[in-house]
């Protein structure tokens, strides 16, 4: 039962903290998605396909990263989906490659409201 009351109570403090940060980022004047969207990873990348939909406490996409020589990598991307300001901000994003060759996070966040997705890579 002790374990029980630990975790919970860590999981209040972990959303205590993260609550004021939230509270201070403008998402609707952040810009709508387009496609595609330089990575924020830089070098030239470009993400195409990205389209998070939100399920449950997640919101997810598949998407497509492309070198300026065309190479190009097909993943996932997993982020915790987050109800604030009337919308759904996607964030603390993990991603995938779909053949299983790479991993990673991202800085890259979306804020979804009324149907128009937003994104920052602040």
């Amino acid at each position: 039962m002790r374990a029980l009351v630990s975790v919970g109570s860590a999981a209040m403090v972990a959303l205590l903290l993260a609550g004021p940060a939230l509270a201070h980022d403008n998402y609707e004047s952040w810009p709508v998605l387009s496609d595609p969207f330089p990575s924020t990873g830089g070098g030239g990348i470009m993400i195409h396909d990205y389209n998070p939909v939100v399920s449950g406490v997640q919101c997810m996409t598949n998407f497509r990263a492309v070198e300026p020589n065309g190479t190009t990598y097909n993943n996932y991307v997993l982020f915790d989906a987050v109800e604030t300001k009337g919308g759904v901000l996607c964030t603390n994003g993990r991603w995938r490659s779909t053949d299983g060759g790479g991993t990673g996070r991202t800085t890259f966040r979306v804020f979804i409201k009324d149907g128009v997705k937003r994104g920052s890579g602040e």
